[in-house]
């Protein structure tokens, strides 16, 4: 039986047998920033080190990652406080609050993280028992929220110009066979018309064929999660597009280990699609009464301290192996701000109660 692709999506990536439920996760199958290299992590470090300054080293500090996949960005972040924890024996130089202003040094990160892994599979036998696994955003955060890669598999919903107005475009689970099916709800349509500005609401039938990927439901996704934080950041990290440069036809795909494939929605590959990443920005605005910062995966990296940048080749005559790890380490750098690949991701930062501005400065 057709379904609206929404609904066909949430089944073939979320019911029983749902390809982000069983299985060897989301790893198994792409390339994402989580998982290319140690280099995103230690970048996400450094914002959540930033902001825990800035919030006044809070005990607990949050770090909660939706769609945690195998909770493999958890693991890395957890290691990185630890190994910032200890041995340290450097005075602690950053402007304190709380107890630190009494003049003692604040208690390590690494002692005061909460770590929460939000995600429907079932928990890895191997990860390690301080990370908590849910299927639920707790509530009240203070500390960072992160959504890597999440909102692009944010079921939603496809809609074709028809000579009466737009309509929902259906799917078949099985085949990937689509069909055109009812009308828009107000909600959808008032999203489309806004936020693809060159569509019309009532198409002629000169614009049959045309494809638009309706996003309003990741709107509520990404609102839902920012109002979970009460103290700090929500951070979504994908693929992306703003408006007025909307792909035409739309970019629904699928993939399958590491290849593109058609989007069938029968639970055997990923089916995702980008973000319109200033419509759920402004959702989360409106949630969270402060503006979001938007900039590329580049920029953002940069602003973390990952350049990219190559050793100088005279490091290789004075200590060959650092100079190996470093080349190393800028290779792994180049991949993921190459816009052409995992750099054209765009950041979305959605700050609650503490600025943007001084943790994303370089």
């Amino acid at each position: 039986m057709p379904l609206r692709w929404r609904d066909a999506m949430d089944r073939a990536l979320y019911g029983p047998d749902g390809f982000f439920v069983g299985g060897a996760g989301p790893a198994g199958h792409f390339r994402t920033s989580a998982h290319a290299s140690r280099a995103f992590a230690a970048a996400v470090f450094r914002l959540v080190s930033r902001l825990d300054a800035a919030l006044g080293f809070p005990a607990p500090f949050d770090l909660v990652d939706v769609g945690a996949g195998r909770g493999e960005l958890l693991v890395a972040l957890a290691t990185l406080a630890d190994e910032a924890a200890a041995p340290d024996t450097t005075p602690n130089t950053a402007a304190p609050s709380g107890a630190a202003a009494a003049g003692t040094a604040p208690v390590p990160l690494a002692h005061r993280l909460r770590l929460t892994a939000v995600e429907l599979a079932p928990r890895p036998p191997d990860l390690p028992p301080a990370i908590d696994w849910t299927t639920e955003t707790p509530t009240g955060i203070t500390g960072l929220l992160l959504a890597t890669e999440w909102l692009d598999n944010v079921p939603l919903d496809v809609a074709v110009p028809t000579e009466d107005g737009w309509r929902y475009q259906l799917v078949d689970p099985h085949t990937g066979e689509e069909t055109s099916g009812p009308p828009l709800t107000q909600e959808d349509l008032t999203w489309l018309t806004h936020w693809h500005p060159t569509t019309a609401p009532a198409p002629t039938i000169t614009g049959a064929g045309e494809r638009v990927e309706v996003g309003r439901g990741r709107d509520l996704a990404w609102s839902g999660v920012v109002a979970r934080v009460s103290r700090g950041v929500a951070l979504g990290v994908d693929y992306g597009y703003l408006r007025g440069a909307r792909p035409a036809g739309g970019t629904l795909t699928g993939y399958r280990g590491g290849r593109q494939v058609p989007p069938v929605p029968d639970g055997s590959c990923d089916v995702t699609a980008h973000v319109a990443m200033d419509s759920v920005a402004a959702a989360g605005e409106r949630v969270a009464g402060r503006a979001y910062t938007l900039m590329s995966q580049r920029e953002a990296l940069r602003a973390l301290g990952a350049d990219g940048g190559r050793p100088p080749l005279s490091l290789a005559g004075t200590d060959p192996a650092g100079y190996l790890r470093a080349l190393a380490a800028a290779s792994a750098v180049a991949e993921l701000t190459d816009p052409a690949g995992l750099g054209g991701h765009w950041w979305l930062l959605q700050p609650v109660g503490v600025a943007v501005d001084a943790l994303m400065a370089r």
